[in-house]
């Protein structure tokens, strides 16, 4: 009788393990939670206004930007101020964990060789602690609904599944960066070049209608991510194609992802 595991159940007991570390996770709210505020906490160490200045920062750039490019563009300024607003708050809320999720496992090296728990707790501190940026810099938008007297309607309740959207996004990216960025080093440093070419192609700082080739907007992915969240704010109900784009690039990275954490899971600790 062979002692050797068959590979059936091998793969079984991987894909065991990863749902395990990925659910019990989730359960550790707790912990990654604190971590989060932590995270926050020790960021602005002695700041009084702690993560507001990253607001102010934001509303700074919103009405220099948007003073400057209403003019430029021809466009309404009670249009287009809330439209770049909201382009830049959801467009942090997207880049930063793959930013950052590029270096999530690397950067908690000691606590993944020191203490026994799951790895997607990691996952979840990133994400949490975006959500608590993401709350500040609503800030800005709420601000602009009072200065122009926009109301968005029922339809600013779209935005609610567009949040969860880009959370889930935002949890497989971190996953799958963060493992190839410990295994590849040179991964952070082509994300962060790659980033800022994608922020230019993407309609934040103008309008899709401004431009003749749609393919090059509707092809984009980053695109409809923005707007399951931005046009629902804005009253707006994204269309059909915008949410098939955006759930079928959730569940595809979702698909990778998880077929590349079951496979490389227990390398993280040495690859780092």
């Amino acid at each position: 009788m062979s002692l050797a595991t068959p590979p059936t159940s091998m793969a079984q007991l991987r894909l065991a393990r990863a749902r395990a570390d990925l659910v019990d996770g989730l359960r550790r709210w707790e912990l990654w939670g604190t971590l989060g505020w932590h995270d926050i906490r020790q960021r602005y160490r002695r700041s009084t206004l702690g993560p507001f200045w990253l607001t102010i920062s934001l509303g700074v750039m919103v009405g220099t930007l948007g003073f400057v490019y209403a003019e430029l563009f021809g466009q309404n300024l009670a249009t287009y101020l809330p439209h770049l607003a909201l382009g830049l708050i959801a467009w942090g809320f997207i880049s930063t964990p793959i930013i950052d999720g590029c270096n999530i496992f690397i950067g908690s090296e000691g606590v993944i060789r020191q203490l026994r728990a799951p790895l997607s707790i990691h996952v979840f501190r990133l994400l949490w602690r975006n959500l608590i940026i993401l709350a500040h810099n609503m800030v800005i938008y709420v601000v602009l609904l009072v200065v122009f007297r926009i109301w968005p309607g029922p339809a600013a309740l779209l935005a609610i599944p567009g949040l969860l959207i880009l959370c889930l996004n935002a949890v497989w990216t971190e996953l799958l960066l963060g493992m190839l960025s410990a295994r590849f080093r040179d991964i952070p440093y082509m994300i962060a070049s790659v980033i800022q070419i994608l922020f230019l192609l993407t309609p934040i700082m103008w309008s899709a209608d401004q431009i003749g080739n749609k393919l090059i907007v509707e092809l984009n992915p980053f695109y409809h991510l923005i707007e399951v969240i931005r046009a629902p704010l804005l009253g707006a109900v994204p269309p059909l194609h915008t949410w098939a784009v955006a759930l079928g690039v959730t569940a595809a990275g979702w698909l990778v992802s998880l077929a590349f954490f079951v496979r490389f899971r227990e390398r993280i600790a040495y690859w780092i």
